[in-house]
């Protein structure tokens, strides 16, 4: 199969550049979508003005919540005049502002997204386009979702991911005055998350690509060395500087980066379908569940289970991860990242009982499974098993 690669965004590392870039562009009536939790924010001031000194007008949007079909969709009809949509805020908000991108004024993208299927996952076809500019300002760390090709909508039968290369934002600000106020659990959690997605393609393929494999692995290296730098700050209780969040944020961002995953099967990531079904079903934060998933899923991995991914690519990248700290780290994969997120303070310890194990079993492989190419060929009783690891039953937390 012919493979290629694309980068397109742009990345500014402070708000300066965007009034010079604005005034170029051709788009001049922007439509400004803002969190609501960073409304009066210093982040949200400074981008109004490079907005107003490249002279063009605004038209102010507050989002609040997760990004549904029907609000996306509704706010896609409402808004005219728009050219430009520019996003301000954590990763749902960034992507819904992509999706009023795609959405606005394409019944061809409004068809795909609305037609009925049981999968987790909407492939937008090779070609789709936007009318929209679009530029994301994130103030949130971890994501790279002002990066990435991809973005998550709330549907009534659960959350599916989106994708397609028309979601790529024009330009992304990486501005460490957006993550002022980021509480440092959560600066801990992105890097984690970050690194997650990273070393699950990696270790997801069974193929050794030499160039693609160099970069992971100095990435994830380059991860863990500023997730311990996070830890110390927190350890002393000192906030977590902005050259430290403008890094978490580079670095996030280029896990997303094809170069990075050129070549690798595009299924490697099992642990994110398995966790995004985790943490919508028992209602917590995406990366609790994640961090729960993960040293299971290894433990899986390296026991064997070749649909999961590497045993040995696992060993050869956990080798250079604990090279970082190999006093502190254990050896195995397994335990050894499950002691990385423990030092790192993030939370990873969830409960179900039997019939919240079914259920979970269930939607997973409704969505990702069944005939569907995502899981592997992975059963609901396989899956269960696993989730059985993941999530601890109340019983077995009182033991």
């Amino acid at each position: 199969m012919t493979q290629s690669t694309q980068c397109l965004t742009r990345t500014l590392f402070e708000c300066d550049g965007l009034a010079p870039w604005l005034a170029r562009s051709s788009r001049r009536r922007v439509t400004l979508l803002i969190d609501p939790g960073v409304l009066e924010s210093e982040i949200v001031a400074r981008v109004r003005r490079q907005v107003a000194k490249a002279g063009r007008g605004e038209q102010l949007v507050v989002l609040a919540g997760p990004g549904t079909l029907s609000g996306v969709l509704d706010l896609a009809e409402r808004l005219s005049g728009v050219e430009l949509v520019l996003g301000v805020g954590g990763g749902s908000l960034l992507d819904q502002a992509k999706l009023l991108a795609l959405l606005h004024g394409s019944p061809s993208a409004r068809a795909r997204l609305t037609v009925p299927q049981r999968s987790g996952m909407v492939v937008l076809p090779p070609g789709t386009e936007r009318s929209l500019g679009l530029v994301a300002v994130p103030t949130t760390l971890g994501t790279g979702a002002e990066i990435s090709t991809a973005a998550c909508l709330e549907y009534p039968q659960g959350k599916r991911l989106i994708s397609g290369e028309c979601l790529r934002p024009d330009i992304a600000v990486l501005d460490p005055v957006a993550t002022d106020t980021l509480a440092p659990e959560l600066v801990s959690e992105a890097v984690l998350e970050a690194l997650f997605r990273l070393v699950s393609m990696y270790a997801g393929d069974h193929a050794d690509l030499p160039t693609e494999d160099a970069l992971t692995e100095a990435l994830a290296v380059r991860l863990v060395t500023v997730g311990h730098a996070v830890r110390r700050a927190r350890q002393v209780g000192t906030p977590v500087d902005r050259p430290l969040r403008a890094e978490i944020a580079k670095l996030s961002g280029l896990t997303h980066q094809e170069w990075v995953h050129l070549g690798r099967t595009a299924w490697g990531n099992k642990g994110w379908l398995i966790a995004n079904e985790v943490s919508v079903a028992l209602g917590v934060r995406k990366m609790r569940a994640i961090a729960a998933v993960l040293p299971p899923l290894w433990r899986a991995i390296a026991g064997g289970d070749e649909r999961l991914g590497s045993a040995r690519r696992l060993a050869r990248l956990w080798s250079s991860i604990r090279a970082v700290d190999p006093a502190g780290l254990p050896g195995d994969p397994a335990g050894g990242v499950a002691a990385l997120i423990d030092s790192w303070r993030v939370e990873r310890r969830l409960t179900a009982d039997d019939g919240a194990l079914d259920a979970i079993a269930g939607r997973i492989v409704r969505a990702w499974g069944a005939g569907l190419p995502m899981l592997g060929g992975l059963t609901k009783n396989e899956v269960r098993e696993l989730l059985t690891a993941v999530l601890r039953t109340p019983e077995e937390t009182r033991c």
